[in-house]
């Protein structure tokens, strides 16, 4: 039976997953929101790894996964002012966000109950990954908080028009209602643990994510620890080609003070390791 909701009177969640050479982690990240979203809205802008073939695969897969091929990320934007006013959270997921979908599970029975209705958006646990170990199904990196959270989970009712945003959710200028404005979130981190938030995710941002990543000499798709000599990466039986050297502890640390701000934002506090096995579904 179609998950595609036909009114926009009742409530819903929306997906928006824009895409350029992710195709390492892109089949694990959209099969984990699937059943969270009563629409997906898949962009891909001309990647040239096996992206297109992994998400036509998946729309045949999932009728309630739309997909449409663009040079511009405005495009994606631009689709999502239909949904503005309405009953409808929209919920953007990037190609290397691995949520959990048993949590995901609950938070949509809530959501669609009313939960959080009195919020524009929503934020939550977000450990940022610069190892990834599927034979010992752990994920290691740096938690947020204190990192800086990268959650994009909005309520779309309560904004009436959302103009001059050249990204997916990012700037612009909305038009809230009132009692909203963009200072109107709720962070789920305030009030779980890592372990009972239904929100949370590995953010896989430092680790390879295209299968074009250098093979040929070219980058596929950068990630944020680009610049650094050395980077960690994912290990385990099926990711051999993908594994990359452990950083010494001052070399991670003068990565992290070497001006990028990104990277600085998304490396701040311990670094932990955590349970990967509710994100990894079949990447085991």
């Amino acid at each position: 039976m179609s998950r595609v909701k036909t009114s926009a009177t009742q409530p819903q969640i929306v997906g928006i997953v824009v895409l350029h050479n992710e195709d390492v982690f892109v089949e694990r990240a959209i099969r984990n929101v699937v059943d969270f979203c009563d629409r997906i809205h898949v962009f891909d802008h001309l990647s040239n790894d096996k992206t297109p073939e992994i998400i036509r695969s998946l729309a045949r897969e999932f009728d309630h996964i739309e997909l449409k091929r663009s040079r511009n990320a405005a495009h994606a934007q631009r689709l999502l002012e239909r949904y503005l006013g309405t009953p409808t959270w929209v919920f953007a997921v990037d190609g290397d966000e691995l949520y959990d979908p048993a949590g995901l599970a609950v938070l949509r029975g809530d959501l669609l109950a009313g939960a959080h209705a009195d919020v524009f958006r929503v934020k939550a646990h977000v450990l940022n990954c610069d190892e990834l170990d599927v034979e010992k199904a752990t994920a290691s990196g740096f938690m947020s908080p204190p990192s800086r959270p990268i959650t994009k989970l909005f309520n779309f009712e309560s904004v009436t028009s959302w103009t001059g945003c050249q990204d997916k959710l990012e700037g612009g200028n909305p038009v809230f209602r009132p009692g909203f404005d963009w200072e109107s979130l709720r962070n789920l981190a305030e009030t779980t643990e890592w372990d009972s938030d239904p929100l949370r995710l590995p953010h896989v941002c430092f680790l390879r994510r295209s299968s074009r990543d250098h093979d040929d000499g070219s980058q596929g798709r950068k990630n944020i620890a680009e610049t650094q000599t050395h980077r960690r990466g994912i290990s385990g039986s099926i990711y051999r080609l993908l594994r990359r050297p452990k950083p010494a502890p001052e070399l991670l640390e003068a990565a992290r003070k070497s001006g990028n701000w990104k990277r600085e934002k998304l490396t701040r506090g311990p670094r932990v390791t955590v349970d990967a096995r509710p994100f990894l579904g079949s990447l085991e």
